[in-house]
């Protein structure tokens, strides 16, 4: 007797992207109905898997237009425009012949999917770099200063060092290497798309860490960033040591004493 309904469903949910068309193959002319719904469902699932590699393939355009150069860097930060917590920069480096989908703007990501690149990301990449700006730096140079602060430092913690970067939409002043400036890179370079998933789940995991110090402020879930919740705890509770100062003058007085 062949396998069940829920066996052969389980088998083509197991299946891998190079053995599923044999195993949609080895199952379409079951006739029960359960198994024409299972086989259907991985067929779609083969479509999208297809779909996903074109739009992969062509976020690979900028490296391979820059193909020549040996270590490729894409670069992006998260937290520019909270009230609280650091402004953090992803450096990552991937293979020339890396295979990693789904990447792309890490706004467009669940915090789930995010989680789950970062470790596929950090696993294959080159090299790959985090750094940060604090919100007392941010209050002392501007926050667009600090930004460049934390990507220099981002691309200098490299274990390589990159021939050239990608940049999301800036010029980072103070390195040396080729720059390429890409408006709206994180959703148009793997390497600027990387780096921003980097980046967003480092910041995200120190901003739920000072949740716990902080919990009147809802840190976990707004990421520093102004909700009508967090904005209410700063005129309740006034600011803290990890808020902004030059970002909060709107909601607290400037000399109002930390929490």
């Amino acid at each position: 007797m062949g396998e069940s309904v829920s066996e052969i469903r389980e088998i083509l949910r197991q299946a891998g992207e190079r053995e599923l068309p044999e195993k949609i193959l080895q199952f379409e002319g079951d006739e029960r109905s359960g198994v024409r719904a299972c086989v259907e469902a991985a067929k779609r699932r083969l479509e999208a898997l297809g779909r996903e590699r074109e739009r992969i393939r062509e976020l690979w355009k900028y490296e391979e237009k820059y193909g020549d150069y040996r270590y490729i860097c894409g670069i992006d930060e998260a937290g520019r425009g909270p009230l609280a917590g650091p402004v953090v920069a992803g450096a990552v480096i991937l293979p020339k012949d890396c295979d990693i989908l789904y990447v792309n703007d890490s706004k467009q990501l669940s915090a789930k999917k995010r989680e789950e690149l970062y470790q596929v990301i950090t696993r294959e990449a080159l090299a790959w770099g985090v750094g940060y700006a604090t919100p007392e730096r941010i209050d002392q140079i501007n926050i667009l200063q600090a930004t460049y602060e934390a990507m220099r430092e981002a691309v200098r913690s490299l274990r390589v060092q990159p021939d050239l970067l990608l940049n999301d939409a800036v010029r980072i002043p103070g390195l040396p290497m080729t720059q390429v400036p890409i408006i709206k890179g994180d959703a148009k370079s793997i390497s600027i798309g990387a780096a921003s998933i980097v980046a967003k789940v480092t910041r995200d995991r120190l901003m739920e860490a000072y949740d716990k110090v902080y919990p009147q402020y809802g840190f976990g879930d707004n990421k520093g960033y102004g909700s009508a919740g967090h904005i209410e705890a700063l005129k309740k509770y006034g600011p803290t040591p990890i808020h902004r100062r030059s970002f909060i003058s709107h909601f607290v007085k400037p000399e109002e004493k930390l929490s």
